[in-house]
């Protein structure tokens, strides 16, 4: 049992085996935390916490949090990250989604409450749903179809960011919330469906690269260790309401396949594919908060990241 400490601050992450949630852990670790991660592994990956095996500030506990969660441990900080989180995984496993968000963000909260635990929301830019505002500011509140194929995921996020306000203001727990832009970095799934992973493992293996629509959609891509470095000092700060942390550099889906079409020197050409249902047409952070009250903003190159996450996506091609 880990108890609390004022040199080691004992943290659980939700989703601790997910691509997010481990590059969390190892960072939490390098802080000097001990690490309890919670997971069913309904998207997780053993691989990508294996190398904490041995940890001694570490130790996996597997389980469902929209399920009630009891840990004897002493507790100083909840990072609820987990829930499937691309297109492929909340379609193919909607109920689970939405009972994520919602059980499972009351079930944290619940346990924060209990243990005296700062709490940290893992929620999303999804939230602004097809945006009628761009750049997207945390005072926006959003463009969602409720009852469309993404509104699993979309109204699971707005319900979860509901209730952490909620238990902040009745409860006065110390909350957090941190609304994530596209990441992209090792520990991705090749499948996942998600456009970084999906282009990069096309071209790797010579196959033409899908597009839907006609790419014009914008997205904004982040490097997973800036990422994580805005999360951190989001956790450690005594603000209360959503943050955007995300890279604003914006670039088209067209224009980012033809990216990866010259980093990779493929000849893999471009094939277009309708448009799926409610896909947002722009996404952009505007980060102008997460400048003013964490000093934070991403520093790693798009070119420097995409080249670390096509080695990484090599090696598991091999």
């Amino acid at each position: 049992m880990f108890t609390r400490s004022e040199s080691h601050p004992i943290s659980v992450v939700t989703g601790g085996a997910g691509f997010l949630g481990s590059h969390l852990t190892d960072r939490l670790l390098a802080e000097g935390h001990r690490v309890i991660g919670l997971d069913n592994f309904l998207t997780g990956n053993e691989a990508n916490i294996e190398h904490l095996a041995k940890n001694e500030n570490y130790k996996l506990i597997r389980q469902d949090v929209s399920n009630h969660i009891s840990l004897p441990d002493d507790v100083d900080f909840v990072f609820h990250f987990a829930s499937p989180a691309s297109p492929i995984d909340y379609l193919e496993h909607p109920i689970p989604t939405l009972k994520v968000g919602a059980l499972g963000t009351h079930n944290t909260l619940g346990l924060a409450k209990a243990k005296g635990a700062t709490f940290l929301l893992a929620s999303t830019s999804e939230c602004y749903g097809d945006p009628l505002v761009h750049p997207q500011r945390e005072d926006y509140w959003g463009n969602v179809n409720p009852i469309g194929p993404r509104g699993v995921y979309d109204e699971a996020k707005r319900f979860a960011e509901a209730m952490t306000m909620a238990y902040h203001r009745y409860h006065h727990l110390d909350t957090k919330i941190v609304r994530i832009f596209n990441t992209y970095g090792p520990r991705m799934r090749l499948r996942d469906g998600r456009v970084v992973p999906a282009l990069i493992g096309q071209a790797l293996k010579g196959e033409p690269l899908t597009i839907f629509g006609d790419g014009s959609q914008t997205r904004s891509f982040c490097y997973v260790s800036d990422l994580i470095d805005g999360i951190f000092k989001l956790a450690l700060s005594d603000f209360h309401e959503p943050v955007n942390i995300g890279n604003p550099r914006e670039m088209t889906i067209k224009q980012f396949a033809e990216e990866i079409q010259r980093i990779t020197g493929t000849s893999s050409p471009i094939e277009y594919r309708p448009l799926p249902v409610d896909d947002p047409k722009v996404r952009q952070p505007d980060i102008t908060r997460a400048r003013a009250i964490l000093h934070w903003e991403p520093r790693v190159d798009f070119e420097d990241g995409i080249r670390k996450a096509i080695e990484y996506f090599r090696g598991r091609l091999n």
